[in-house]
């Protein structure tokens, strides 16, 4: 433990006291990794919202370019025609009533997605104290409550993400391995902030990037300049 201390003190000495472009950061994060395994690098978004209102709730997804670097595990909970078309997508778990009481009974979430066809959503809503809590709950706003079953399994397993704020307003979103080459883990970041941007809601008043922390599993976090990742994502 000792040994990691000054690991990630080492690191954060390595980071100055200033905002890094997008093009500097994820480079700069790569150089100070002392983790001997492949870290995820994940953003850290802080809002000007009040998730508190539902009108200034922000809750999108986004297909990463170039995937988080593992294969997603998918449960579609389904009926009729939509099975076949599951399982031949890659499903990982296909089912009906069967799999809800799995995942109900068992308190089973050995998974990272879930899709549902709406005619299931009345067993699945059984499921929301397991499924809620751990973001993992079927949502027509996200895509995963839907009968094109196939093509939402095709997305998610393609490396799509799901992003929403928090009680604090703030958004946590993998966006990679820190073993991607550089200029791939810079273009899923801007692919998950331009998303975050578009999302803005009505409501929102004030500055609504507040601030953008890029950071690894065990590394250091590495602050991003707001103002770049704005002018970049109007371009």
């Amino acid at each position: 433990m000792a040994k990691t201390g000054k690991q990630i003190e080492k690191a954060r000495a390595q980071v100055q006291a200033r905002k890094y472009p997008l093009a500097e950061a994820v480079p700069l994060l790569q150089q100070v990794k002392f983790a001997k395994f492949d870290e995820t690098v994940e953003l850290s978004i802080r809002l000007g919202v009040d998730p508190k209102h539902a009108d200034q709730m922000v809750r999108g997804t986004v297909v990463l370019p170039h995937g988080l670097g593992k294969s997603k595990r998918v449960v579609v909970i389904a009926s009729g025609e939509a099975v076949a078309a599951a399982e031949k997508a890659g499903a990982d778990f296909v089912g009906g009533e069967d799999l809800v009481e799995r995942i109900q009974k068992e308190n089973w979430v050995d998974f990272d997605a879930v899709v549902a066809t709406p005619d299931m959503m009345k067993s699945v809503g059984r499921l929301g104290k397991v499924l809620g809590p751990r973001g993992l709950m079927p949502n027509p706003k996200t895509g995963t409550v839907t009968f094109e079953v196939a093509k939402a399994v095709a997305e998610i397993k393609a490396g799509k993400v799901e992003f929403r704020t928090d009680k604090q307003g703030l958004i946590h979103a993998a966006v990679g391995k820190i073993s991607f080459p550089a200029d791939k883990l810079r273009e899923n970041a801007r692919a998950l902030l331009t998303s975050v941007l578009r999302a803005k809601p009505p409501a929102a008043k004030g500055k609504y990037l507040r601030a953008v922390t890029l950071t690894s599993t065990m590394g250091p976090g590495v602050p991003l300049d707001t103002a770049e990742i704005e002018a970049a994502a109007k371009a």
